[in-house]
């Protein structure tokens, strides 16, 4: 089922604007949990980061996700919005003071704890208060992701995480701390991930770590591989949905789960992708001696991942009746060489007034949007607010 547009609702309002097929949500939620429900220990928890829109966390929430936090921003976001905090897990590699006692306050699930320096403040916070914090290791397994050099997470080089060769010294000092419980080990390799090989890789390596642990007496309750499973920015709309079966059917084969233990997940981008798009409207077709420009009323302070990842988004043309087509580069009004959403790509022959539709936008889309240039942010509607 590919996202739905009701052009004519769509054309009554300021453009530009993101849109959410939240039909093409809830089947995403549904292929999550067909595939989970198969295993009683296995947990998803949504990567906020990517989207936080009220009515795209309300649909999240119903579907009984848990939810993945990386500021006390979004869990104060997520709170408001009814998920449970025995529900969140809190990431990052700089937790202020106020958001760990902000997770202390609220009870949540787990810390995923990134160095020492973080292990000694939360130990001495949580003992302030006469609280006892919930923790994994995030631990950096060194195994890289095929995905584009800012979005790799799992690399020696990379800021996130803890060193494998530190691993049971920092779990030895955790243990030795009366206001931290340690439970397990937190892994991320990366996002917009295709490649299942690098998934098993992964598992492989979390199933070496798990042995050399056990050797030295330390027992795991939670294992959490993080997310990265990408989505198909190419051709969205004859493929909406990821390939989850395949992506938890790694770690149902690959990795040696202990029947006690408990495996979450973090997707983000693999959930809320495919249901946005931003929707923007072509100001003016400009020629010169070797190009088209369509230039559009949105720019990357409304979308900025072309810009910062050159990544692609597939944009079509709503209302164009035209039978021909024609080369164009699709760009905002930002007063950068940056604002280009893509170069080159056939288009029914567009003009004025057009509405574009740029896919794959429901994540890292509105969230990241800004207002360089003073410009307004972005509104975000989803298909029940337009029926």
């Amino acid at each position: 089922m590919a996202i739905a547009f009701n052009v004519d609702r769509l054309a009554s309002i300021r453009t530009p604007f993101y849109f959410y097929d939240t039909n093409i949500l809830r089947q995403t939620l549904d292929a999550i949990n067909t595939e989970t429900q198969k295993h009683d220990n296995y947990f998803v928890h949504y990567a906020v980061k990517a989207n936080t829109n009220p009515k795209i966390l309300q649909v999240i929430r119903e579907a009984g996700l848990g939810i993945d936090c990386v500021s006390g921003g979004e869990i104060e976001q997520v709170l408001k919005a009814g998920f449970p905090a025995n529900k969140i897990v809190f990431a990052g590699v700089g937790k202020s003071d106020w958001e760990i006692e902000l997770g202390l306050d609220k009870g949540i699930l787990c810390f995923n704890v990134e160095s020492i320096p973080e292990l000694e403040v939360i130990n001495e916070i949580a003992a302030r208060k006469g609280k006892v914090a919930t923790i994994c290791f995030r631990i950096n397994p060194n195994v890289g992701a095929h995905t584009h050099a800012n979005i790799t997470t799992g690399l020696a080089e990379n800021k996130f995480g803890i060193d494998m060769q530190d691993m049971e010294h920092v779990i030895r000092l955790a243990q030795q701390m009366q206001n931290v419980q340690f439970k397990g080990l937190h892994f991320h390799i990366g996002s917009q991930i295709l490649e299942m090989d690098d998934f098993i890789a992964l598992a492989h390596r979390i199933n070496d770590l798990q042995d050399q642990l056990e050797a030295a007496g330390i027992q795991l309750d939670i294992i959490n591989v993080g997310g990265g499973l990408g989505v198909d920015y190419k051709d969205p709309q004859a493929n909406p949905i990821p390939n989850f079966k395949d992506f938890f059917a790694v770690y149902q084969q690959h990795l040696k789960l202990r029947p006690h233990q408990t495996l979450h997940f973090e997707l983000g981008r693999a959930i809320v992708a495919q249901c946005g798009a931003l929707i923007t409207k072509v100001l003016y077709v400009k020629e010169n001696a070797i190009k088209k420009f369509a230039i559009v009323d949105a720019g990357m302070t409304d979308l900025i991942r072309p810009a910062l990842y050159d990544a692609h988004h597939r944009i079509i043309n709503l209302t164009s009746t035209a039978t021909e087509e024609d080369t164009y580069d699709v760009v905002g009004p930002i007063c950068e060489s940056s604002d280009v959403f893509d170069k080159d790509i056939p288009l029914p022959k567009t003009h004025r007034g057009d509405l574009l539709a740029i896919l794959s936008a429901g994540a890292y889309g509105e969230i990241m949007a800004s207002g360089y240039n003073c410009r307004p942010l972005p509104v975000g509607y989803t298909s029940e607010d337009l029926a």
